[in-house]
């Protein structure tokens, strides 16, 4: 019985330096006006095996870590309005497309030079096209810029690239499957989903609910409520094969629909800090310092790519659609860095065969370092946009 109350202890003591560091970090970082996200991951790094190796149970920390992601495209899913979404569908269609498109071609030209394979410069291309919504969004709104013009076209976007990772993740699915079965699954799990969207969109409403006036007044039903379609979602996904997160989308659009949004968020907003944090501490727990330093020069050739790539285009994109060019060129740098929903692609891929380990590895480590530097590129972009004007 000792041994099980020590285990039990060093459990709670692992607990309480993980808050501790989270408080010490956030806090911080909230002076030089970063993103908690990025004490996240250096939190991760510090208590990796390649540091001071606190982690116990580093599965269930990394499983933990899936059940954040979940429910931030569940929270994703609940925050997009399709009819709001559909009027700005040009840019939101174009701007997607054209940064996916030209993401993979520079990514096929890199891995032209560093002898990559098809599939990982085509992964990687994906990977690289789609921006953080965690750190965006919550720039945006610290400096009251989501009803700005520009705020607005970035957050349209922003929600496009979160709709488009449904479609990557099914191509993700096909091509690591081996059997047929592996490739029909998905294919008719994303012809339910897109029926389901389509559907939402034309209804606008989902009158689901008989008894939400009483769900209304019982805040541990919310919350039951509010997971039973988050996971019952990503249940669903999963017998097709197809990722978790994307059914747990769908979830949070039934729920917007039914117009169940604010008691819903209010409800559960605190289980998704809670575990998004985790997820992003597992993440920079799999980071590995010296996988980082050995392929340092490779890495910081598609660093620069990356930021070169999504900054140009973003831009362009932006500037096309009426905005003028100090603010596309400040929309192009939000739009810069590689988001999380793109460790979701990198698992994904990892999972059937697509990445090695040592691509897995080195996107990982991609993803991490842009969303580091995210904060420090904006701002440096929002001096040199302000001494123009």
């Amino acid at each position: 019985m000792i041994p099980l109350i020590s285990e039990f202890g060093a459990q709670i003591e692992f607990i309480c330096i993980l808050v501790v560091c989270v408080v010490i970090a956030s806090y911080i970082l909230k002076r030089f006006h970063q993103p908690n996200l990025v004490a996240y991951i250096l939190i991760g790094i510090l208590i990796s095996p390649n540091a001071f190796d606190l982690i116990q149970e580093p599965e269930s920390m990394k499983f933990i870590g899936e059940l954040g992601i979940i429910l931030l495209f569940f929270f994703i899913g609940m925050e997009i309005n399709l009819q709001h979404f559909i009027k700005g569908w040009k840019l939101a269609l174009f701007g997607t497309l054209g940064q996916i498109i030209m993401s993979i071609l520079v990514m096929f030209l890199i891995g032209y030079i560093l002898n990559w394979t098809t599939t990982r410069s085509w992964v990687l291309g994906t990977v690289i096209a789609l921006s953080s919504s965690a750190v965006v969004f919550k720039l945006l709104e610290e400096k009251n810029l989501l009803e700005n013009p520009i705020g607005r076209h970035v957050t349209n976007i922003l929600l496009a690239q979160d709709i488009a990772i449904a479609p990557i993740l099914i191509i993700i699915s096909i091509i690591g499957g081996s059997q047929d079965t592996s490739i029909t699954l998905p294919v008719i799990g994303g012809i339910l989903f897109l029926s389901i969207m389509i559907y939402i969109y034309k209804v606008q409403e989902i009158k689901w609910l008989p008894f939400k006036k009483e769900i209304k007044n019982d805040h541990e039903l919310q919350v039951f409520l509010a997971l039973f379609f988050c996971f019952s979602g990503a249940l669903i996904a999963s017998w097709f094969n197809i990722s978790e997160a994307l059914g747990a989308f769908i979830g949070g659009l039934i729920m917007h629909a039914g117009k169940a949004t604010k008691w819903i968020h209010d409800a559960i907003h605190s289980f998704r800090i809670l575990f998004v944090a985790i997820f992003f501490i597992s993440i920079g727990a799999q980071l590995k310092i010296h996988f980082i330093f050995e392929n340092g020069l490779e890495l910081a050739l598609v660093l620069i790519a990356v930021y070169a790539t999504n900054h140009f285009i973003n831009a362009v994109i932006l500037r096309l659609y009426n905005n003028t060019w100090s603010d596309a060129i400040l929309g192009g740098a939000y739009l810069g860095q590689i988001g999380e929903l793109s460790f979701l692609i990198c698992l994904s891929a990892f999972n059937v065969g697509i990445l090695t380990e040592y691509a897995y590895d080195f996107t990982l480590a991609l993803i991490s370092m842009t969303i580091l530097i995210s904060p420090f590129w904006i701002l440096s972009t929002e001096k040199l946009t302000l001494s123009r004007k």
